[in-house]
């Protein structure tokens, strides 16, 4: 029992503490405050703007490599050199590629050879089957007309002989001339198959002149290809830019991408600095006042006293994290006749401007306070020593010194300027309790 009397007598103690102190404190807040200088609700210009960093990119970058293999023997330009489209970059040494189109050339001429030659002798084949043809008809239709002829003379002979008016010899005469004449008929019927084998063979001249001809479309396209790799061996510009940056040097052997699983050696970058851009990196918090459109300022290390007008083009879908730090990118363009003086990555400072308005009620930014309400300011009282009073307000943009007020003041009111520490001292009034003293 003893024990529960003491408990109970430090709890309530503590407890009194407890209210002492919070009371304490929010006496000295009070002070604080109502020491506080004041200041007045003024109307005039503001601009918000989002500040953050990024660097300058090009509007193109492309990596030049050569389908060819083997020596450079021609790299005119080096980093920094303007170039034009279909400017002359590189030559790799011929001689291979050269030599593979005058094989190609020799290939094609003894295709197209062979097929002038099938097309000859089909030519010849088809004039000696007409005339083939006609010789054959003609040697049949006399042969038949002989043979009829034979016929007709051994059958009257045969008639003549049963009536004794012709002997056995000039019968056996007709019928030995018969028999000859049915060796003709057959003779000009072999002349008519040879014909038709003639005929024949004419359907497989037309198709080895097919077979050529196919010969000569294959080696047209192989004399393509080697002219094609031929012309590869020189290396022209893609786009017109700077050259900013050459991987290889003049006497090098490089390899092709066609040929290599690695890519083939890069030989330079061509940069199209037509249109420069600035890639800004936005904080997650700020995501919510850029847009697309909204006009931004870029200054570089580099000139440091220059500045560089654009506008926001592109914002990022998704955000990239980086030690526990999300931002997103913005993507500027720069359309500042002096653009040109901006180099690929370059350190950039950029102000994206989110907001601005000529005729604004201002107060300073020392004077806005917010809790779990939100945004107030403290007015003085009306009395000297009366405590400061309450006001509600919507507050809109805010350029790190002042902030706009919507609603809540008018123009020329006083309002109070909270110190900094005050500020804390009431965040820790309102913030979570202490935790248990050690031990306990």
């Amino acid at each position: 029992m003893k024990k529960l009397l003491v408990v109970l007598a430090l709890a309530g103690a503590a407890a009194g503490a407890g209210v002492w102190f919070l009371g304490a404190r929010r006496a000295q807040t009070a002070a604080d405050t109502q020491a506080a200088p004041t200041a007045t609700v003024v109307r005039g210009a503001i601009r918000e703007e989002v500040s953050c960093d990024g660097s300058v990119v090009s509007n193109l970058d492309v990596e030049i490599k050569s389908k060819a293999s083997g020596e450079i023997i021609e790299l005119p330009y080096d980093i920094g050199d303007s170039v034009k489209k279909g400017d002359l970059l590189m030559s790799i040494l011929p001689v291979d590629e050269e030599r593979n189109v005058r094989q190609a050339e020799v290939r094609l001429e003894a295709a197209e050879a062979k097929l002038a030659r099938a097309k000859r002798e089909l030519e010849v084949s088809e004039q000696d089957l007409v005339r083939s043809r006609m010789e054959a008809d003609a040697a049949m239709s006399t042969a038949e007309a002989s043979r009829r002829d034979q016929e007709e003379k051994t059958r009257r002979l045969r008639a003549l002989l049963e009536k004794e008016y012709a002997s056995q010899e000039e019968v056996d005469t007709a019928e030995a001339a018969a028999v000859q004449a049915e060796s003709g008929v057959e003779k000009a019927r072999a002349g008519v198959q040879g014909v038709r084998v003639a005929e024949a063979r004419l359907d497989l001249l037309r198709e080895d002149i097919k077979l050529a001809a196919a010969d000569v479309e294959v080696c047209q396209l192989d004399l393509q290809n080697a002219q094609q790799r031929l012309l590869e061996t020189k290396v022209y510009a893609p786009v017109s830019g700077v050259i900013s940056d050459r991987l290889v040097q003049q006497g090098q052997i490089i390899s092709s991408p066609t040929m290599n699983v690695g890519g083939g050696t890069a030989l330079l970058v061509v940069s199209d600095l037509s249109r420069v851009f600035v890639t800004a990196l936005v904080d997650e918090s700020d995501m919510g006042k850029v847009a697309i459109g909204q006009a931004a300022e870029v200054k570089v290390d580099a000139f440091p006293d220059t500045v560089f007008r654009g506008s926001v083009v592109r914002l990022a879908v998704t955000g990239d994290k980086v030690s526990n730090v999300v931002t997103f990118e913005a993507k500027v363009e720069v359309f500042d006749e002096r653009k040109t003086l901006l180099r690929p990555e370059m350190t950039a400072d950029i102000s994206i401007l989110t907001g601005e308005t000529a005729d604004a009620l201002l107060v300073p930014g020392e004077a806005v306070l917010r809790d779990a309400k939100g945004a107030y300011v403290n007015r003085p009282g009306g009395a000297p020593g009366a405590p400061p009073v309450r006001a509600d307000v919507t507050t809109g943009m805010d350029d790190g010194e002042r902030t706009e007020i919507l609603s809540g003041l008018g123009e020329g009111d006083a309002v109070l300027m909270v110190p900094a520490v005050t500020k804390e001292k009431e965040r820790g009034m309102f913030g979570p309790p202490p935790g248990p003293p050690p031990g306990m």
